[in-house]
């Protein structure tokens, strides 16, 4: 081959090598600033309940009752006073390990229904395992294709993918009008096996539509009894290789903190961190608690049937009897997590709010 048309074939491959580590470093960037950017907070959300000391709900609070301090900053709040009709997702994990729940389940179709009574109310339900099936084709108002729905519900694969549940739910609430309070509310074990997205983009979601998460959880010990157990393996992965909140040790005391798991409660602040800054999908130890923790709900685990009924019936009690906080910061400069603090004007009270939240810095 002349030298010439060697030079020629030697120039085309260098600038195709050229381009190639071009795009491959603007990809690489890019998928950095994926990681990093969080979509940034205007409105915040700031469900909140107030009992007297014999656990009765207070009603008839104003806004000149509430104090909210965001990160210790007092904010200019309103109160919605308006009853909202609400939208709500009924979420059924139905993989296998839950068939002997599902019948207690169905029998709820009544109860459920009153949680969204009143004008225009709405309600949808899901079942999920490896798959999110959509059970009654839609929002609905009629109770008779709430029960339809639910008697739909059959055991199915291995998987329980729980974030896409909650992804996927947040979607069809964020279709509905912003007049309505949305509500999901999860019936399933504290577990995730299984999904695809990310508990970053779960959250996101809940805070930019808006929606409060309140579960039934399953007791998994019931579930452990009911279902073949499998045979028991050791954790893969030993307490020095778990990953853990920067400047965390790795001793199993300390990784058992950190996962939430041995009577020790997981630190909100750190996980929420790690959560939004990592790219990698993370373990987490108790996702229903992040998610009802983190848009304002609550859990109520059940065993019985009188357990998941009286579960109901205090979910229907917080609905109506909630203040809806509405804010927009005014520190949106300061990124990162967000510290919540709610105090009422009056005294023998105890107030519950969302512990905080994650935001963008806004310059």
């Amino acid at each position: 081959m002349p030298k010439r048309s060697v030079h020629r074939a030697a120039i085309v491959f260098l600038f195709a090598a050229l381009v190639t580590a071009a795009i491959a470093v603007r990809l690489y960037a890019q998928e950095e600033l994926d990681i990093r950017i969080v979509t940034p907070v205007t409105n915040v959300l700031a469900p909140t309940t107030v009992i007297d000391r014999d656990g009765t709900f207070v009603q008839g609070l104003k806004a000149s009752d509430f104090r909210l301090y965001d990160n210790d900053k007092l904010q200019n709040i309103k109160v919605d006073e308006s009853v909202a009709p609400i939208s709500l997702v009924i979420a059924v994990q139905s993989d296998y390990k839950v068939e002997a729940v599902l019948p207690r389940i169905r029998k709820l179709g009544t109860m459920l229904s009153a949680l969204v009574a009143g004008e225009n109310g709405e309600m949808a339900v899901i079942g999920f395992d490896h798959r999110i099936q959509n059970l009654t084709e839609g929002f609905t108002s009629d109770a008779d294709k709430v029960n339809e729905g639910l008697n739909k519900l059959r055991a199915g694969s291995s998987n329980s993918a729980l974030t896409d549940a909650v992804v996927a739910s947040t979607r069809m609430l964020n279709t509905r009008p912003r007049d309505r309070r949305k509500i999901l509310l999860l019936v399933a074990e504290s577990v995730d096996r299984g999904s695809t997205m990310k508990a970053r983009e779960a959250l996101s979601n809940l805070e930019i539509s808006n929606v409060i998460v309140y579960s039934l959880n399953v007791s998994r010990l019931y579930t452990a009894l009911t279902t073949k157990p499998a045979y028991p393996r050791p954790d893969p992965v030993p307490p020095g290789a778990r990953h853990v909140p920067a400047g965390g040790s790795n001793t199993p005391t300390e990784a058992a903190r950190n996962m939430g798991s041995q009577g020790y409660g997981a630190d909100f602040a750190p996980l929420l961190k790690e959560v939004y800054l990592t790219g990698k999908n993370l373990f987490i130890a108790d996702p229903i608690d992040l998610f009802t923790k983190y848009s304002g709900g609550k859990e109520f685990p059940f065993v019985s049937q009188k357990d998941l009924e009286r579960a109901v019936q205090k979910v229907s009690s917080e609905l109506h009897n909630q203040y809806l906080l509405t804010y927009s910061p005014n520190n949106k400069e300061e990124g990162g997590y967000h510290k919540l603090r709610v105090e009422v004007l009056r005294g023998n009270v105890q107030v519950t709010t969302r512990p905080g939240y994650w935001l963008a810095s806004v310059q």
